[in-house]
């Protein structure tokens, strides 16, 4: 019925499947980003399950809702991590009214204090993580996929999935606590 138009029945299907949406958006992290933002994405993945599902080939629409949001959170995840849009995530327009209060951003002063925070951010994962979380966070961070990073490690995804849910929750307990 929601693929024939049915809006309450595909309302229905969303409410449904809200909760596996958000228990699969809690797994990951993105970077500048909030588990919010994985749960819209993960409905978008939902509604996209919604349309394409056919129940002629014979599998669930359980099983098949699940792959096609988990697939949808983990392109997100994967593309915030792109190093390619790093220009594009903290560019400025120049007709936005605030500039102003941002010009001096680009100053030399504020390129050093980014680079001492960014060698205390590098010194507080040394201390938080272990030296196996830490490769993995750095890969991660410097935009290395799941697979790049199983192949630099030797090690299989589930173990570094498991490393980077672990260093996110170390380093959400100390932030937490110091500030």
């Amino acid at each position: 019925m929601a693929q024939n138009g049915d809006a309450s029945a595909t309302e229905q299907l969303l409410r449904r499947y809200a909760g596996m949406v958000r228990a699969l958006a809690r797994r990951f992290f993105l970077a500048g980003g909030e588990t919010d933002d994985l749960v819209q994405e993960g409905m978008i993945g939902l509604v996209s399950a919604v349309r394409k599902y056919r129940a002629e080939e014979g599998k669930s629409f359980k099983n098949f809702a699940y792959l096609c949001v988990r697939r949808h959170i983990l392109d997100a995840v994967k593309a915030s991590a792109r190093r390619k849009n790093g220009p594009l995530n903290q560019s400025l327009s120049l007709s936005d009214p605030t500039l102003g209060d941002r010009a001096e951003e680009g100053s030399p002063e504020d390129l050093i204090l980014e680079s001492e925070e960014e060698r205390e951010f590098r010194r507080r994962l040394t201390k938080e993580l272990s030296d196996f979380e830490f490769r993995v966070v750095t890969m991660y961070l410097d935009g290395m996929s799941y697979a790049e990073i199983c192949e630099a490690t030797g090690k299989n995804g589930k173990s570094v999935d498991n490393a980077l849910t672990r260093a996110k929750k170390k380093l959400q307990a100390s932030y937490s606590f110091k500030q």
